[in-house]
């Protein structure tokens, strides 16, 4: 009888581990990554181009704060054109994901080049009216690059 005991304990500890070692654990699948809005955004080409100019500057800024005080005309402009630049990245940023291919290296050119002639059209309007033909040119400069900037956006 207890041959009979030992074989039946046997046989519900190996039937036992047998089915222990058949269920798999139930686990979450991996969650499958989206590309979020920024990180698409940030990884553009536009958004290099933009970074990049706005890098430069404010470390020509950093450079001049060093001798002149945030009064200096050059350091306005500077912080100026930073700001812009801080507009168009936040814009950048809130492209959709599904949009991203918009963001190309000429829409980054496109976008320092209308910061650099919105600052110079600034500092026109600081010194003319607008009515001044400078003032004029400049404002239609201005608003050509940003209609162009628009159009590759929209895809209109």
């Amino acid at each position: 009888m207890t041959i009979l005991r030992l074989f039946s304990i046997a046989f519900l500890l190996i039937a036992g581990a047998a089915a222990a070692g058949a269920q798999t654990p139930k686990t979450k699948p991996a969650p499958v990554a989206s590309v979020a809005p920024a990180a698409s955004a940030k990884a553009s080409a536009a958004y290099a181009e933009v970074l990049l100019r706005k890098t430069e500057l404010l470390s020509t800024l950093e450079a001049l704060l060093v001798d002149y005080t945030e009064d200096y005309p050059k350091v306005k402009d500077l912080r100026y054109e930073v700001g812009l630049l801080q507009k168009e990245l936040d814009r950048l940023m809130a492209v959709a994901p599904a949009d991203a291919a918009r963001l190309t290296a000429a829409l980054g050119k496109l976008m320092v080049r209308k910061c650099e002639l919105a600052t110079d059209l600034w500092n026109l309007q600081k010194e003319f009216n607008d009515a001044h033909p400078d003032v004029k040119r400049a404002k239609r400069k201005t608003e050509i690059f940003e209609s162009a900037v628009n159009d590759l956006l929209t895809g209109k």
